[in-house]
Parts: structure tokens; sequence; C-alpha cells
């Protein structure tokens, strides 16, 4: 075996791997504020492929717009290996995003993403990578994901795309993850579609990841996250989280719930020690938070989305939560 810097020393795990094609190349484009954990779950399974099989099936880089370093979401830098430029002929690139996407990448990122669709490469995104290719003009008809945290976001961004709540999504030339670990399962996906279940399997192994099907959510399940699989208070969160613009009343989801008031109000008190109204509160602030953090959103335009009378409404219940106005928090983000 020629000794490369892409096969690591092999530890006693292995696999015997019949291949002798050319290798895969991966490039990681580096947007400011990338999640960090989700570059290093979908480069690691590579270099393991690489290392149970002493071949060099795969080839990675990372860049950034201008070559120089990026920081990423957790405040460390990462120093690319080159700057933006054309894709060799059949490497895959992926968008790597994380914290702020719309604020993340430049028309350059937008032209040279257009500009490698266009010549027939492979593109993904990874975590909030989906932003950037939304913006392209390359996720239309398209089956695609990004973080869960970040879809509200998203689809005020882009009403006309829906992504799925799966956490990854392999369509064509597009291939798309929610970001932390799923990228792990996405690489796994790929390294299985080139080179086999037997493969995958032991990489998933080595990094001692259990398996989630393409299919597998993103979340845990609401009924986890309560303590209460109670369906009248699933479908009642059900329902508040899908009527956040125009909320309901409590007389509104008892009427679509068939019961009381009072059992409304019990049902909240026992499994969410608040009240229903008061839950529905902060759902809508919680909402706008992220509203205000993930996209280009005027204050106005939020406080319509989550229901909320006016703007003044907006900062008085916003500044009881997290202790600033909308404006002064956006402000200290930007």
């Amino acid at each position: 075996m020629t000794q490369t810097p892409f096969v690591s020393k092999a530890a006693s795990a292995s696999v015997s791997l019949n291949y002798d094609g050319p290798s895969q190349d991966f490039r990681f484009l580096l947007l400011p504020k990338a999640t960090m954990l989700a570059v290093a779950a979908a480069i690691e399974p590579l270099r393991i492929a690489n290392q149970l099989t002493k071949k060099q099936l795969y080839t990675w880089h990372t860049m950034t717009e201008n070559g120089a370093p990026v920081t990423c979401s957790n405040g460390l830098r990462i120093t690319p290996d080159q700057a933006l430029a054309p894709l060799p002929p059949e490497a895959m690139g992926f968008v790597c995003a994380g914290v702020e996407p719309e604020k993340s990448y430049s028309p350059a990122v937008l032209a040279w993403l257009r500009r490698e669709y266009r010549h027939g490469s492979a593109l993904g995104g990874i975590c909030t990578g989906a932003f950037a290719l939304a913006r392209a003009g390359l996720l239309e008809g398209r089956r695609f994901t990004l973080h869960w945290e970040n879809q509200p976001g998203f689809a005020e961004a882009f009403p006309d795309l829906t992504p799925t709540p799966n956490i990854y999504e392999l369509d064509g030339r597009v291939t798309t993850c929610g970001g932390g670990n799923t990228a792990i399962d996405m690489m796994l996906a790929l390294i299985e579609k080139q080179h086999g279940p037997k493969l995958a399997i032991v990489v998933a192994d080595m990094c001692i990841h259990m398996r989630s099907g393409r299919q597998s959510p993103q979340r845990s399940a609401r009924s986890v996250a309560i303590g209460s699989r109670n369906p009248a208070l699933l479908k009642a969160i059900e329902l508040m989280e899908a009527e956040l613009e125009e909320p309901l009343t409590n007389d509104d989801l008892c009427d679509r719930l068939g019961i009381s008031r009072r059992q409304l109000e019990r049902l909240f008190k026992r499994y969410l020690d608040q009240g229903p109204m008061a839950f529905y509160l902060n759902l809508r602030i919680e909402r706008a938070f992220i509203y205000l953090n993930e996209t280009n959103m005027t204050v106005a335009e939020i406080a319509a989305a989550t229901g909320f009378a006016n703007t003044s409404h907006l900062s008085r219940q916003f500044r009881a939560r997290y202790g600033a106005s909308p404006h002064s928090f956006r402000k200290a983000w930007s």
C-alpha cells in the first residue's frame, strides 16, 4: 500500500474490499459559524473507511470563500486547504453552515454553487447549508432537509420550499442532512451506496454510532420530551405549533379536542406545570427568537408571524423572557 495523507495507520479492525477504482473526492465549503460537530461527523467516516480497507477510497479538502481561516459556531478557527475553486471532475461539494445561515453566504458563494451545479457537479448541504442551496435556486423539486431548529426560519424565507423532517436526504445530485451526528448517517449511506453495507456497518461501529434510517426523526418524540403519552395533551401541543400566526383560544382547543376547559387546564398543569395559554405564549416567543436569529424578517413581520398584535406587544413579552427587546437582541448579534 502506498502511504498517503488520507490513509492512516490501520487499527485492529479491517475490511477486505476488492476495489481498485478512483478515489471519491469531497470538498467541504466552510461558511462563517459553521457547526464543527457536523463537519467532523461528515469527514471522519471517510477517514475510517480508508483506514479499515487500507485503500484511498476517499479524499477530502476544506475550502472557504477566500482561503482565509473561518471561525466556527464554537469559536474555534479552521484553516482551510484552499479558497473557492472549480470542483475537480466527479468531486462532490458540501456547503457547511450553522448559526445565522442567511448571513453566512455571499454572492460569490451563490455564484459558485450555481456554476458547479450547472456544470454537473453533485452538491450538498450540512446542518443549515440548505439555506445557501435554496438561495442559489438548487432545491426546487428536490427532497432536502436541514437542522430542525432552523426549519421554521427557512419556511419563512423560502415559502415555496418544504424541507423534510428526516435526518438526511439523498436526491439525485443534491444531498443534505440536519447536522450534528446526522452527518455520520448521511456519509454512511454514501459509503454503502458505493462500497456496500459491510463497510458501512464497520465504519459505524468504529464511530460507536448506531445507524438511523433516512426517515428517522431529528428530534425526540414530543411524548418523551414532556414525559407523557396522553393523546389529548399531545394533540393540543400539535395544534398550538400549527397555529402560531393566529393563536387559538382555550375554547378553540377544547372544541377541537372534545374535552372540557377544566380537563385541558389540568393536563397542562400536571405534565408541564403551567397553563395552556402560558405554554402557548412561550411557543410563540421561542419562534420569534428563531426568526430574529435565523432570518432577515423585520420585527413587525415577526410579530405578525407569531400572533402578536403589534411590535410593542412582542417586545414586552420578548423582553420578559430574554431580558432584551427584539431590536436590542438582533443588534447585539450583528
